[in-house]
């Protein structure tokens, strides 16, 4: 038995969808545990590119149970929208395949119009926000106003429920961001409709892994975004509004720590960001463009491109102190293939000090430069290869770097979009 955790190690988009859809084949249960609809796994099987914002990257694979845990904010439209899609591509035939958490919150209107109109009179403070109500959602469950699922289905205790938020939600469109007020009929009716759709995927989650666990079965737990976006370790307030790190898995699920073995986390080549905050190595010329370029750096979700920058050995330190990493899948080692000389950062200056760990002061963040170190470049197609011996030699020179500088064994390297793109070291299911 091995249950496994795959979490972003750096600031999202590091390729976890590839990733999961991989170590799939190995598992009984694929569990999403935190997020919502703000975040995007592109997939590549064949010739075929599936694009998921919700329903974990399992669904790709027949015979494989899907869980959204009770940790992930769910918008009804988005997830309904998804299953149809994958229905007509021939997919997710067996609704009993898929199964949503009865306690997971539910994203409603108001909070998709909070969430846009809060960050466009946020001037030059704005987080970089996707618009998609995640957070405002999350702020009603920590205030505990949320509506959950097991509410939304139950058409009384909906009716409720949205009476008792609609009039607090109006008054801050109106008075205080200056939007139009919402009508409880308008909503209440969409919803119902959602409901009566959403009602077949209802389930205990928790209870249903509890028993898998103690049947041995295999579980793969997926997170969204990445370790330098969590709410409490990431580069506050430049985070997203979840516990993106490995130990999001529990509170998101229910599944205890004791019962998780390995924790993989992803890891670009290089690394980029999305939306405001600091960024040590970030490139503003023509380096960062090419990155951007051939590494298709464009948000899944958004279409916004990604700030591009020289791989961060403090940021992948931290990552694997603050989630407790058991390994690193390296993902678009391919993309540097033309470069002549690629850079990693071994350290910080700061204020005439040399930092070689993160700081968690954000101002302090903020002012930090690089301490480059270089390494030579392959400038040849690795593509094809699918054995690490077979990597050019300064490849693998620089995974075995960029392993020893982040203290971390690397047990996946990506050498292209597809599914056979790839080199594995170790299996976290063996």
């Amino acid at each position: 038995m091995a249950n496994v955790v795959v979490v972003g190690a750096q600031w999202g988009d590091e390729g976890k969808g590839k990733v999961v859809d991989i170590y799939t084949e190995f598992a009984d249960d694929v569990v999403r545990y935190q997020g919502g609809n703000n975040a995007g796994h592109t997939l590549v099987v064949g010739e075929e590119k599936v694009v998921l914002h919700l329903i974990p990257s399992g669904v790709l694979h027949a015979g494989k149970r899907c869980i959204i845990g009770n940790g992930v904010v769910l918008d009804p439209e988005v997830f309904i929208r998804e299953i149809t899609n994958l229905k007509a591509a021939g997919r997710l035939q067996d609704d009993s395949c898929l199964l949503l958490s009865e306690s997971l919150h539910v994203i409603m209107p108001y909070h998709k119009r909070i969430d846009i109109a809060r960050e466009a009179q946020s001037g030059d403070k704005k987080i970089g926000t996707t618009g998609r109500g995640i957070g405002p959602t999350y702020e009603d469950k920590i205030g505990r106003r949320g509506i959950r699922l097991m509410d939304l289905i139950n058409k009384d205790q909906f009716a409720r429920k949205l009476k008792e938020q609609l009039p607090e939600k109006n008054f801050i469109l109106e008075k205080m961001l200056g939007e139009s007020p919402l009508t409880f009929e308008e909503i209440f009716e969409q919803y119902n409709g959602y409901a009566d759709i959403l009602r077949r995927y209802v389930a205990d989650t928790t209870l249903v892994l509890h028993r898998d666990v103690r049947e041995g079965k295999k579980i793969l737990f997926e997170g969204a975004q990445g370790t330098m976006l969590d709410v409490d370790h990431g580069t506050y307030p430049f985070v997203t509004s979840s516990s993106t790190c490995a130990g999001g898995a529990c509170t998101g699920t229910g599944v205890s720590p004791r019962d998780i073995h390995e924790i993989i986390g992803i890891s670009k080549a290089y690394i980029t960001r999305v939306g405001s905050g600091p960024f040590p190595t970030e490139l503003l010329d023509a380096t960062g463009e090419q990155l951007r370029a051939t590494g298709h750096e464009f948000g899944a979700t958004t279409g916004r491109p990604r700030r591009c920058g020289w791989f961060d050995a403090l940021v992948a330190k931290y990552a694997v102190r603050v989630n407790g990493l058991t390994g690193i899948a390296l993902t678009k080692l391919d993309v540097l293939d033309e470069f002549a000389t690629i850079r990693v950062c071994t350290a910080y200056s700061c204020n005439g000090e040399i930092l070689d760990e993160l700081p968690s002061n954000l101002d302090l963040f903020e002012k930090c430069r690089p301490v480059y170190e270089e390494l030579p470049g392959w400038q040849t197609d690795i593509s094809k290869i699918r054995n690490f011996a077979d990597l050019p030699e300064n490849a693998r020179n620089y995974v075995k770097r960029l392993e020893q500088l982040s203290g971390c064994p690397i047990v996946m390297v990506s050498v292209g979009p597809r599914r056979d793109e790839t080199i594995i070291l170790h299996n976290p299911f063996d």
